[in-house]
């Protein structure tokens, strides 16, 4: 699963051009669900371009890259504040996971709460 970028967040769309399935977020609730990416997109509530495809078990997943303000060296990440990734990642544990980066937003140390899930690694461009 990729997400579609925001203006200042590394562009995960480049990824498209490989042969492989695609999925984007899509926030329903306070749930963020799995969704098959086509060219068909809405804008969300938060400006953020989601599918307008159904929704898929998230369980197929082998890879998610989630989206990140900052990171740290533990791979605690600064996101958004909606918790949707945290929540998500809770609970599908085994799906490996991957923020992406510029080197200068990553740092030492950002503060986490008990419920911050971090990423299994964070790749700095």
């Amino acid at each position: 699963m990729i997400y579609y970028p925001l203006k200042y967040e590394i562009n995960t769309l480049e990824l498209l051009e490989d042969e492989k399935k695609f999925y984007l977020p899509k926030v329903s609730h306070d749930r963020l669900l799995v969704c098959p990416y086509t060219d068909e997109l809405e804008v969300s509530k938060f400006n953020v371009k989601e599918p307008c495809t159904n929704p898929v078990n998230p369980k197929i997943l082998d890879l998610i890259i989630v989206p990140a303000l900052m990171a740290d060296k533990k791979n605690y990440r600064l996101g958004y504040g909606g918790g949707f990734y945290d929540r998500f990642l809770a609970q599908y544990p085994k799906i490996k996971t991957v923020t992406l980066l510029p080197k200068k937003l990553c740092v030492d140390k950002l503060p986490h709460d008990d419920f911050d899930i971090p990423v299994d690694h964070v790749l700095s461009l």
